[in-house]
């Protein structure tokens, strides 16, 4: 049984099966553009602050902060 997948790159049909050696992706062109969006940190969280003079909240009771060590 073959079953077909949505490309996450393009959003083409891909044929998730040990034949696709892409797999997810449809083709080597999808992979690579998918790594080159990670390499240039296109999939970034975005950080809950950018205020680095912010405040560090407090550790809960009885624990400490790893720049506490």
């Amino acid at each position: 049984m073959t079953r077909t997948v949505k490309c996450p790159a393009c959003g083409g049909p891909s044929l998730y099966a040990p034949e696709n050696k892409w797999r997810p992706f449809c083709s080597e062109r999808c992979r690579t553009a998918d790594l080159g969006a990670w390499a240039e940190g296109r999939y970034r969280l975005p950080a809950e602050s950018q205020d680095p003079d912010a405040e560090t909240p407090a550790a809960p009771e009885g624990t400490r902060r790893r720049d506490e060590f």
